[in-house]
């Protein structure tokens, strides 16, 4: 069976909760090591076949540790088969929830010299309870100015988990 790392980077544990939702459809089928960004340092990324990267936005970019890792590791990454999404909540919106429309993918590839072989965008979450009094404060901000829920007692979750399971089964 091939070997898959499935590597995140996940601000609030969304991201975290859809890569571990694709390890679940994977192993199946492979053998899934499921791993945050900041832990990936000590693996060889030599044992894997397959390596997928999900990261989260937060104020609109993704963590300086992501493209570090990316850089570093740019020659391993196009010798495997390998996959990319981002979850954001821009991506609620029809015409900016696939790859060729999101500002923040299109951004992400402009940026890097990796190109994934497998691209997708999922919606995620904004939950103000969670967030501290500037995040709260700032995500409404944002939310209010893109027309989105604002309502600072409540979660709002975006994810078409049926797209994270054809993301998921299209690895394979």
């Amino acid at each position: 069976m091939k070997n898959t790392l499935i590597i995140y980077s996940s601000i609030d544990g969304h991201t975290k909760k859809i890569s571990a939702k694709i390890a679940e459809y994977l192993s199946e089928a492979v053998n899934v090591d499921l791993v945050s960004l900041s832990e990936v340092k000590t693996l060889s990324l030599k044992n894997y076949q397959q390596i997928i990267i999900g990261a989260s936005i937060r104020y609109g970019n993704y963590r300086k540790d992501l493209f570090e890792f990316i850089e570093k590791n740019l020659k391993d990454l196009n010798e495997k088969e390998n996959a990319f999404f981002s979850v954001n909540v821009v991506a609620r919106k029809s015409e900016k929830n696939n790859a060729e429309s999101n500002p923040y993918v299109n951004k992400f590839l402009n940026t890097t010299k990796w190109k994934p072989k497998n691209i997708d965008v999922f919606a995620g979450v904004v939950d103000y309870p969670a967030y501290n009094f500037f995040d709260k404060f700032m995500i409404r901000l944002i939310m209010w100015i893109t027309s989105g829920p604002t309502d600072p007692k409540a979660r709002f979750e975006f994810t078409d988990w049926d797209r994270v399971k054809r993301f998921a089964e299209d690895l394979i």
